[in-house]
């Protein structure tokens, strides 16, 4: 009954100052709105790479033209990448269930009547669709036969085929990629997002000799997906690969690597280190705006003590003691950050749900948010109103009531 008395007394003194306990409030409410937003954002990110990285494959090794460690994109310029290394860890890698070399062109023109896109030609082996298992959803697939008689055959993306025919079936119609014509014998399975956030379902498949001999004039390759019997083995057979690349194409240290090699593993460290770095400035800034709100909170309470001299000297002259006086100062600074902190969640959560609408961006509100607000609300709350607690309950009640 005590602390219940305690705690009306804080109430009815901070609505009788409504302005000013905003104030209070509006650090907490800032602060606590932009933990949620980047805990939203953070979880949705998280969300959107594990996406991605089931997207390319947990049990996939790539490796592409070109130098640099870490993840890099295909390099169409370079012509490190034979057909001799795919065979070379084919025969000489164990674990391994697939490999699968591809080539990539990016940007190409493909006409269909009177429309027309740039989008990435594939040039794949039959292989392929087992290495990224994708498969056609509609027609055939890219078959040894399209290989060897190096046919003009190819599979849409979904978006590829709309972009072209709209809602026709385009099965069984040409399209024409560069100078060369393609019957259209398939398409391919919705696939979503790549991890580099290209959209896997724009893009056009044919056969590789096709592809390297009368469209891209080529005799190497841009990739080499292996897909692996066990992913526990991915680092060691991707160890092993770098290693057998390395002497096939004489590189000895402190020569740079002329290839790169990554998993999903990979992907999802760079994502998440990407994301971690704006967590982590976003975090800040919303731990300097709760400091500042406790800060305001602080002096705001200071300010009031001074001017409630005689209310506290006649509660104490009346017998409450100075803990009561203390605890009603701190109930008052505690009330003022968990509202704060309410409607800072509610605020956090509205922006985020805007935020997602508006720009697409990934966003997951979860409970560990709320949590996590009430867990700083009660910190600043605590650490913030303990000094003019105490100042209040040091009051001399005979020289208060002066």
């Amino acid at each position: 009954m005590r602390l219940l008395h305690i705690g009306k007394e804080g109430a009815r003194a901070l609505s009788a100052y409504k302005l000013r306990t905003f104030f209070m409030m509006a650090g907490t409410i800032i602060g606590i709105a932009a933990l949620t937003v980047i805990m939203a954002v953070g979880k949705g990110t998280e969300k959107k790479v594990m996406k991605r990285v089931n997207a390319f494959g947990t049990h996939a090794i790539m490796v592409t033209a070109g130098g640099g460690k870490g993840f890099s994109p295909p390099q169409e310029g370079i012509t490190t990448l034979r057909t001799e290394d795919v065979e070379a860890i084919k025969t000489q890698i164990r674990g391994i269930d697939v490999v699968a070399p591809f080539a990539i062109k990016r940007g190409m023109s493909v006409k269909a009547g009177a429309n027309q896109v740039q989008t990435t030609v594939m040039a794949v082996g039959p292989e392929w669709h087992d290495a990224w298992e994708w498969y056609a959803a509609d027609g055939e697939p890219i078959s040894s036969e399209d290989v060897a008689a190096m046919s003009r055959a190819c599979l849409l993306g979904t978006l590829t085929a709309k972009d072209l025919f709209g809602d026709q079936n385009p099965v069984g119609e040409y399209v024409q990629i560069g100078n060369v014509r393609f019957k259209v014998e398939g398409i391919l399975q919705t696939r979503g997002t790549s991890p580099m956030g290209d959209e896997f379902d724009r893009r056009i498949v044919i056969p590789l000799t096709t592809g390297l001999r009368r469209l891209f004039n080529q005799d190497h390759i841009t990739n080499i997906r292996v897909k692996v019997a066990n992913s526990d083995q991915i680092e060691a057979i991707a160890g092993e690969i770098r290693q057998l690349l390395h002497e096939r194409h004489h590189i000895t240290v402190p020569k740079e690597d002329d290839f790169a090699i990554f998993s999903a593993a990979d992907i999802a460290e760079m994502a998440r280190g990407i994301s971690g770095t704006l967590t982590y400035l976003l975090g800040a800034l919303a731990g300097l705006s709760l400091l500042v709100g406790g800060i305001v909170l602080m002096n705001i309470l200071l300010i009031s003590v001074g001017e409630r001299v005689k209310e506290i000297g006649l509660r104490r002259a009346l017998g409450a003691t100075r803990r009561d006086v203390f605890m009603q100062f701190l109930t008052e600074s505690l009330a003022v950050t968990i509202s704060g902190m309410v409607l800072g969640s509610v605020l956090g959560w509205a922006v985020s749900i805007v935020l997602a609408r508006v720009t697409q961006f990934p966003v997951v509100v979860s409970w560990e948010s709320f949590a996590l607000a009430l867990g700083f609300a009660m910190v600043v709350g605590v650490f913030f109103g303990v000094q003019p607690a105490r100042r209040a309950a040091r009051l001399n009640p005979v020289e208060a009531l002066r």
